[in-house]
């Protein structure tokens, strides 16, 4: 698959109702696991072993890894300046991102995760500004401490 068909399917699955309701359906649990640092930090981990299998994970789902940092600085206090919101919009992407139950199953070669990339680019969407500061606030923290 070319990666403008990529693209243009990532877009559809964005416009797809299903996507956003599996990204609704996590609210609560990212409520949950929000309320416990021990159980969010094992999911944190596990959700970063599994996106280093991923294969072309880098293009479709390079912002995983700054929203699993934004979750870590959230959760041990470190960073705390974002609506609550936007913090459960960006947990409740992780899960889907993590649920073995996906729109395409993953094991699809090629398409598996486009659904994981439609949901986690439209979460971006929704906290684009929010990340967008946290990885000011990051690079001025990395900066300071040189």
């Amino acid at each position: 698959m070319k990666d403008n068909d990529i693209e243009e399917k990532i877009e559809e699955y964005k416009k797809n109702e299903k996507v956003k309701a599996m990204l609704e359906s996590n609210k609560v649990e990212a409520e949950r696991l929000l309320e416990d640092k021990d159980k969010m930090e094992r999911f944190l981990s596990r959700l970063e072993r599994k996106l280093a299998k991923i294969p072309l994970a880098g293009k479709y789902l390079k912002d995983v890894p700054v929203l699993i940092s934004l979750v870590r600085a959230y959760i041990n206090k470190e960073y705390t300046d974002l609506p609550i919101g936007s913090i459960i919009a960006v947990v409740s992407a992780l899960i889907y991102l993590f649920s073995p139950i996906d729109l395409i199953p993953d094991f699809i070669p090629g398409v598996g995760y486009l659904d994981d990339a439609a949901v986690i680019g439209m979460c971006y969407k929704l906290v684009h500004d929010d990340v967008e500061e946290y990885k000011s606030w990051r690079a001025m923290r990395i900066n300071s401490n040189k």
